[in-house]
């Protein structure tokens, strides 16, 4: 009798960290015998796993989450550090695989990484899935074939096809592997392509929470995994999302869905979203004016994975050419750290960036405004911004953290013009009107009247000593000035 050959499928785990709506882990379930769910932390840059330090806190708290999902339905969640080709050559050897599943990631490193992948591990057909995104950024072109780089009809070419497909379910059960795994030694010593064996290694081996503790108090802000993305969704959609439109921008209320993080690391879908915002339609037509403006943001979230797919220089180069010439200051250390630490003496700018170091997060608007000094006011370039966000945020997306600080700076896609420059005094008096935004984070400035809560600086001499609270680093009208003059400098292209 001919023997049938069980199928061992290598479910591979990236920015989808979750059970239903994930179609790598559901072909894997339909066409193999067993299943392997697998992370990899790979040292490989601007991937997943190597993300700034509030990112990885968020990464080990929902991968805790995914192993737990994965155990009650049958299966475990195998982690691994290395080379990602190398560790899934051993993982196939070690336990026999015939088949490897995963959903697409759309940065640059591991778009090049995963065609390698599929090259040299043909022998286990791989099979990628899109599970991060609507749709595709390569069917993201205009009529003549080029990528958009205006939101706008970006937006009205992708709602027409919203919400899209139904979600998938999670699977009833998972046929994982739980015999004979192995939980000691250290994979790293095991991924050689001519050693089969394979030792995984405990979630905290993994190394992703910091050796101090300021990690306890940024998480207490957040409940992480899949449950809690949809939950927090749910809870969004029933009250807040009606006055979604006016309420985003105050940064003193709870005005937003902060499904950011949920989104990027796949714990939610946008399909997901789609779905439970049209709550069974099969349009969008239905939605309220909050409704449809939630959904614009996520749409705009894969404006930046099309700009990202489409342009992948932009990464760290800006798209607008002429800035490559721009006449950024070149000592800026004192003033960066000044903006890193919320103590430019501008309190909208302070408020943010305390905001950001204490939660992992800071609200839309203050983004905005906090890139906007960083570049135009003390002209720091706004790669050292896009880095240090991508270090503190918990939803420190690539496509979307670049594409943002590219936007402040005027030199990406559909950007802010560079002479438009944000006043935070301003913005503080018009989006803080009471200065609670400022209190809750500068409380120095707690008993600061609202007159000058936003320019404490005018303040009568004999009051403005009662505070410690730092001059502004720069005078805002003439640093404003400054970066005009800079601009002109490259208005023209070579």
């Amino acid at each position: 009798m001919k023997t049938v050959e069980k199928k061992i499928g290598i479910v591979w785990f990236r920015q989808d960290l979750r059970i239903a709506d994930n179609p790598a882990l559901r072909a894997a379930c339909n066409l193999c015998d067993t299943v392997l769910c697998l992370f990899i932390d790979d040292p490989e840059t601007q991937t997943v796993s190597q993300l700034g330090s509030a990112s990885r806190v968020w990464l080990h708290h929902s991968l805790q989450s995914l192993s737990e999902q994965l155990q009650r339905k049958g299966a475990e969640l195998l982690f691994a550090q290395g080379e990602s080709e190398d560790v899934l050559q051993a993982v196939s050897q070690h336990y026999g695989a015939t088949n490897l599943f995963w959903n697409r990631c759309y940065d640059p490193k591991s778009i090049k990484r995963d065609k390698k992948i599929k090259q040299s591990l043909s022998h286990l057909q791989p099979e990628s899935f899109n599970a991060l995104l609507n749709a595709e950024p390569w069917d993201a072109l205009k009529g003549d074939g080029t990528p958009y780089r205006v939101y706008t009809p970006f937006w009205r070419m992708r709602s027409q096809s919203l919400p899209g497909d139904k979600p998938l379910s999670a699977p009833r059960n998972i046929p994982g592997i739980q015999a004979n795994v192995s939980r000691s030694g250290n994979v790293k010593a095991a991924t050689s392509k001519t050693n089969s064996s394979f030792k995984s290694v405990e979630l905290d081996e993994l190394n992703l929470l910091p050796e101090k503790d300021w990690h306890i108090d940024m998480m207490s802000h957040w409940q992480v995994g899949e449950a809690a993305a949809m939950s927090a969704l749910k809870r969004f959609l029933k009250s807040a999302v009606h006055d979604y439109k006016d309420a985003r921008d105050i940064p003193s209320i709870a005005g937003t869905s902060r499904m950011s993080p949920h989104l990027h690391f796949g714990e939610i879908s946008p399909r997901q979203i789609m779905h439970t915002l049209s709550a069974g339609s099969d349009n969008l037509t239905q939605l309220t004016n909050g409704e449809e403006t939630f959904a614009k943001e996520v749409i705009w979230r894969e404006f930046a994975y099309s700009l990202l797919y489409h342009f992948p220089h932009t990464v760290s180069k800006p798209l607008d050419k002429r800035f490559d010439h721009f006449p950024w200051e070149t000592r800026t250390a004192k003033h960066l750290k000044a903006w890193q630490r919320g103590m430019t003496g501008v309190p909208i700018i302070d408020a943010g960036m305390r905001e950001l170091y204490a939660t992992g997060w800071m609200h839309n608007r203050v983004r905005m405004v906090v890139a906007s000094y960083l570049i135009k006011n003390l002209l720091i370039p706004w790669q050292k911004g896009e880095q240090w966000f991508r270090d503190t945020l918990v939803d420190a997306d690539l496509a979307s953290n670049v594409m943002g600080w590219q936007w402040a700076a005027g030199s990406g896609a559909d950007a802010a013009p560079y002479f438009r420059v944000f006043n935070p005094v301003l913005q503080g008096e018009k989006f803080d009107k009471s200065g609670e935004y400022v209190r809750r984070w500068v409380p120095e400035l707690e008993q600061v009247p609202n007159k000058y809560i936003h320019k404490p600086w005018e303040l009568p001499p004999m009051e403005r000593g009662l505070f410690d609270y730092p001059e502004p680093l720069v005078d805002l009208k003439e640093s404003r000035a400054r970066a005009l003059a800079a601009f002109d400098q490259i208005k023209t292209p070579d």
